[in-house]
């Protein structure tokens, strides 16, 4: 899963904003500019409590996290500076955590894992220990509470679709495939460990009616016009809620989770153990569910990320 966010966040990222306007890092409202941007929130707080960077990659789910981070640091007297749309490679963003660039941000269990650590996956318990322990021992970085959203690569198809070859599962899947047509997005269906090849590894053959590639997008556009029966995603994505998906599920756990979780300086916690508090309190409430719906909020009902964040804050009681 190490290519998961390059291939089909960044290798595709023009093609998609060309043909969808849909884009995930060009949504309206969020940064545009590549190399990352650093501003301080109009209405932050005195900052009383002193000054912290927080950092994002470069698509709709991070500027969300990262805006919440940033606003609820703001809430409690924290004078927040803003630095997003910082690369997906995760090299970039780690070593602007580790310069002190940036003091903190949202991380995928699963890229840490497998991307940083190159790692494979065990479970969700394991997974999580090695990659708390290894940056903690390492670079001195510490992992707070992951949220319940998981990131991850999946399959989806319609619910119509799910009725008619009963398909409730990966396994279910397999079993079906020579009757249905699929769609993958970025280098799915040639990425060894990840990808199709993962798949028939883990599961056996899927001898698809028809399988190709799509620009990221075009999938769900082309699952519901009825061109295909089964297309890759990803766990959060906010089509799956807004068009009423069935997920499949990963019964033989191909795919490592990319649980969201803060990672932040562990000198800066050291300073004040408050910041840990108040990001684990959102840790507990940002669900698949939750996640799907700020993203559709962003991506498909085009409002600004910085408006849902806050919404999404207010709603649950967060912020003041």
């Amino acid at each position: 899963m190490a290519a998961k966010r390059t291939t089909a966040f960044i290798a595709l990222l023009l093609f998609t904003a060309v043909l969808l306007g849909a884009c995930t890092a060009k949504q309206t409202g969020q940064p545009t500019t590549a190399g990352g941007s650093a501003e301080t929130s109009p209405g932050a707080a005195s900052g009383t409590k002193g000054t912290l960077t927080v950092g994002a990659k470069d698509f709709t789910e991070q500027f969300l996290m990262g805006e919440m981070y940033a606003l609820l640091l703001e809430n409690a007297g924290y004078q927040v500076t803003r630095k997003f749309n910082i690369s997906s490679a995760i090299p970039v963003i780690h070593d602007a955590l580790r310069n002190g660039e940036i003091d903190l941000y949202p991380e995928y269990t699963g890229t840490a894992l497998t991307s940083m650590l190159k790692q494979k996956s065990k479970d969700d318990e394991s997974d999580y220990k090695a990659v708390k322990q290894a940056y903690q021992s390492q670079w001195q970085l510490t992992w707070l509470d992951t949220a319940p959203a998981n990131n991850t690569y999946a399959v989806a198809t319609t619910k119509a679709v799910a009725d008619k070859y009963k398909l409730t599962s990966m396994s279910d899947l397999a079993k079906r495939a020579a009757e249905l047509r699929f769609l993958a997005v970025g280098r799915f269906l040639v990425s060894p460990e990840d990808g199709l090849p993962g798949m028939v590894r883990v599961y056996g053959d899927f001898p698809f009616k028809a399988a190709k590639q799509v620009g990221y997008g075009v999938q769900y556009m082309a699952l519901l016009r009825g061109e295909a029966e089964a297309v890759v995603v990803f766990g959060t994505d906010g089509e799956i809620k807004a068009h009423d998906l069935v997920v499949l599920k990963d019964d033989k756990h191909l795919w490592p989770s990319y649980y969201l979780a803060p990672i932040v300086r562990q000198s800066v916690l050291d300073k004040d153990a408050e910041i840990a508090q108040l990001l684990n309190r959102l840790s507990k409430i940002v669900t698949d569910d939750a996640m799907r719906s700020m993203n559709w909020e962003v991506t498909g009902n085009k409002k600004p990320y910085a408006r849902v964040a806050k919404e999404f804050l207010r709603k649950e009681g967060l912020l003041k």
